[in-house]
């Protein structure tokens, strides 16, 4: 039987605490599917299919990553794609909060569904995609924290 995790998220932009983080979740399950959530609360900078592009490109080297999206609760998109497994980071304190809100709420929703919390390497506990947007949009050089092809688009779609 194939052990199978979800990683869900916004993923706006994609960066590299994001793919360390794909990267070992891999190591720990035989398939991970990274679900881009459609989520327009938030207020995306990218549109879902971008975002799952950048997915696309920064995984295409690992053998079974699926990049995917949902528009749904999470919990029921788990459970559609046969899955028991949640992949969740912790970056730092100030995330754990409201992630254990999450893992409690969703647990209460489908208690068939279990969440992990895995932290990112240290090298980039602290990237946030929110605050590389807000520093791109003032142009600072982003390349020590997402791939060169976002580089790129935030660009574009900042003007830095």
């Amino acid at each position: 039987m194939t052990s199978r995790a979800i990683y869900p998220g916004t993923f706006d932009p994609v960066t590299y605490g994001h793919i360390d983080l794909i990267r070992r979740a891999r190591t720990i399950f035989d398939e991970v599917i990274v679900a881009v959530a459609h989520n327009p609360g938030k207020g995306p900078l990218f549109t879902v299919e971008e975002r799952m592009q950048f997915l696309r490109h920064a995984t295409r080297s690992m053998r079974g990553v699926v990049i995917d999206h949902f528009d749904s609760l999470v919990v029921d998109y788990v459970r559609r794609k046969r899955a028991r497994v949640m992949v969740r980071g912790l970056r730092m304190l100030s995330d754990f909060e409201y992630e254990f809100q999450m893992a409690l709420t969703n647990r209460k929703l489908s208690a068939d569904v279990e969440t992990i919390f895995m932290m990112p390497s240290e090298s980039y506990a602290y990237i946030s995609a929110r605050l590389l947007k807000e520093a791109g949009a003032f142009g600072a050089d982003l390349s020590a924290f997402v791939p060169p092809f976002v580089v790129q688009a935030l660009r574009r779609k900042l003007g830095g």
